[in-house]
């Protein structure tokens, strides 16, 4: 197995030469340009949406997807949207920036059987992901942040499914070990896990750093657990929502099965402050939830 290397939380982790060249051969897709063009916008004095709603629809797909996007029942707005112009109007530039690149994630992998099923279950763990940050009690993450995490956790899998002839193999033994961490089982075969994996695509496709630092750290307990982990607190309850999205999402649909829940859950559990009657009565919401994702 080859040794993981030491990294810093607060920066693109370090890694050495073996490692670095398996990164390049992995392919991370590139950064799409309409995501430079936005985060330039959103760091303007003048900022021009008119601009960026015309660039957007230039891309046919891109500008349809986020125009279903606005108006989806998940962000329940009263009007709806009938351009990309007034999508980015209803959302905002900063919410429209995460959708653009949560549209593009799904564009930039083939699409295959395995795939669909893939981001299938990544769409409902996001779906609930941004209901469960807005339904407890102790918000401490923003709707979006939670529903972009949700699908950019595992894109990492999506990497190596098309890396890695073998991973799927990999994979199914990760789901069903009930006592390694999900990314020792992957180190253990591989050069690398689809956590650090996941996490060097969220950075250079300039994603928020807590949200990069949850995508690295969402199968390690003492992240969860430990105040004086080194993450940023809006990380450890990004990757606790999360983890509890597809406990939901297990148990409500017998999908996305793994043994994370018996791993990470009572971690998960005890930093929302919620037990086992709070989850049942999260059932009846998160059903409702669910009926809406495509």
């Amino acid at each position: 197995m080859t040794e993981m290397p030491e990294e810093t939380l607060n920066g693109r982790p370090e890694v050495d030469q073996v490692l670095e060249q398996t990164l390049k051969d992995l392919d991370i897709p590139p950064r799409p340009l309409i995501i430079d063009r936005i985060k330039a916008e959103i760091g303007s004095d003048s900022r021009n949406v008119k601009r960026i709603g015309q660039l957007i629809s230039a891309d046919v797909s891109l500008a349809a997807s986020l125009i279903k996007t606005a108006n989806s029942p998940y962000f329940g707005l009263r009007n709806r949207a009938r351009s990309a112009h007034d999508a980015l109007l209803m959302l905002g530039l900063d919410v429209a920036s995460r959708a653009v690149a949560t549209i593009s994630l799904r564009q930039a992998f083939p699409s295959n059987g395995q795939l669909e099923r893939f981001w299938g279950a990544s769409a409902q763990i996001a779906a609930l992901s941004g209901w469960l940050a807005e339904e407890l009690p102790n918000r401490r993450v923003r709707t979006h942040d939670a529903y972009t995490y949700g699908l950019f956790r595992d894109c990492g899998i999506a990497m190596l499914l098309r890396r890695f002839p073998g991973y799927r193999q990999t994979l199914e033994r990760a789901n069903a070990d009930g006592v390694l961490t999900f990314t020792a089982v992957e180190q253990r075969e591989l050069p690398t896990d689809h956590a650090m994996v996941g996490c060097l695509l969220a950075q250079d496709w300039w994603l928020p750093e807590e949200i990069c630092l949850a995508i690295r750290h969402h199968h390690d307990q003492s992240a969860i657990d430990l105040f004086d982990s080194g993450l940023p607190a809006a990380s450890r309850y990004l990757v606790a929502i999360s983890q509890t999205a597809e406990h939901l999402v297990q148990q409500l649909t017998g999908g996305s099965r793994t043994q994370e829940w018996s791993k990470l859950g009572g971690s998960c559990l005890r930093l929302l402050k919620l037990d086992e009657t709070d989850l049942r009565d999260l059932h009846e919401g998160a059903k409702e939830v669910l009926r809406t994702v495509d």
